[in-house]
């Protein structure tokens, strides 16, 4: 499966651009979307700009992101404190 993510142009400089998702930065090529300045949202897959997006369409996914990210954590706590159970009742 191949995910693309939104990121907003921080840098330009020719066809490199540096790119900042959720305070994650990458540096890009936008060969494939020239007409993006800094400020512009932009799905990034495979280190290249493929697309040029809308602020509303890239909070969502944001948002979809920090859920997944906050019931990863909720699963890794659950896990762990399902084997500090299973721990003390080994005892």
């Amino acid at each position: 499966m191949c995910l693309a993510v939104p990121a907003r142009i921080i840098e330009k400089d020719g066809d490199k651009a540096v790119a900042d998702a959720m305070g994650n930065r990458w540096e890009i090529r936008i060969t494939l979307t020239p007409e993006v300045e800094v400020g512009d949202i932009v799905l990034i897959h495979a280190g290249y700009a493929i697309a040029k997006v809308d602020e509303d369409e890239a909070a969502k996914t944001w948002e979809l992101f920090e859920k997944s990210a906050e019931m990863e954590t909720e699963k890794e706590l659950n896990h762990q404190a399902h084997e500090e159970h299973a721990d003390k009742k080994g005892k």
